[in-house]
């Protein structure tokens, strides 16, 4: 009796293997990394993201999670939930908007008023979430920014 449930059982499973589709892993790269002009002492960033889907069925982007290290300060992080559908093998942008931490971002700008400089190292992270059944995709980068420069 028990054998007939377990020969069921690794039928059901080998059924269900044959009808989930193949899934490929989705590239997501930064596009963009820039401060947006701002009247206020606190700066704002925009984070581009793009997004390549191989996969013959579209892609959801449930949600996000970010974070960005400015010289070894973590001043921005963030969720994002109204991202777009990818179309089946197609591609897409994600524009992020963030504004930093209060308190991080006093920390950075008296690290760099001890030590002023032109450019900024940078690292962003961030996790996209493509569903329950599917691993989320991690996005690593690194490099360096630099301060818009005031035409008068």
């Amino acid at each position: 009796m028990k054998l007939r449930y377990l020969l069921l059982l690794l039928l059901f499973l080998a059924g269900c293997a044959t009808l989930s589709p193949i899934f490929e892993q989705p590239r997501v790269s930064v596009s963009s990394f820039q401060m947006l002009p701002s009247n206020n002492i606190v700066p704002k960033f925009e984070i581009g993201l793009h997004v390549l889907n191989p996969n013959r069925i579209p892609l959801k982007l449930f949600g996000m999670t970010y974070e960005v290290e400015l010289e070894g300060h973590r001043v921005l992080s963030g969720v994002a939930s109204e991202l777009p559908l990818i179309a089946a093998y197609g591609e897409g942008d994600v524009l992020l908007q963030a504004t930093p931490d209060l308190f991080s971002t006093i920390s950075l700008f008296t690290d760099l008023m001890n030590q002023p400089r032109e450019k900024f190292n940078f690292n962003f992270s961030a996790q996209l979430d493509v569903g329950k059944l599917l691993p989320k995709i991690r996005v690593e980068k690194s490099g360096q920014i630099s301060l818009p420069s005031n035409q008068r």
